[in-house]
């Protein structure tokens, strides 16, 4: 048997809720955006470092975006953030990770999950525990 729903204004609030993103990213992670290491051999270094790559593919696991898609979403959090700050493009991000090894969880399945972004590296919190 189904629930019925008994109040509408709470429910209605649920579902507008549903849309909610909350993404924090730290001065020190926005410091550490773009790659300042040399990774000393030939050729030109990365551009962008590693935390910035495995946020944007955290991103992309989370809403499975495909990397266009991914490259314009992450475009858009960072003007709402006001920074002068870039995503790295769609064929970079399918370049280094194939290379960067990123530790993806499931998801802790319904709920709210809170992104959170610092110098130590990129977190992912759900509802009941830490997904990330």
């Amino acid at each position: 048997m189904k629930n019925k729903i008994r109040n509408w204004s709470q429910y209605n609030r649920a579902l507008v809720q549903r849309g909610n993103i909350n993404i924090w990213l730290s001065e020190s992670a926005i410091s550490k955006w773009r790659n300042t290491e040399k990774y000393g051999a030939r050729g030109r270094s990365n551009h962008y470092s590693d935390l910035a790559i495995e946020t944007c593919l955290t991103l992309r696991a989370l809403f499975q975006l495909p990397f266009r898609a991914l490259e314009g979403f992450v475009n858009s959090l960072l003007t709402m953030m006001d920074t002068s700050l870039q995503s790295p493009g769609y064929s970079c991000l399918c370049k280094r990770s194939k290379t960067l090894d990123v530790q993806y969880r499931k998801s802790a399945g319904k709920g709210f999950i809170d992104i959170v972004v610092d110098s130590t590296g990129l977190k992912v919190y759900g509802n009941s525990a830490n997904v990330n």
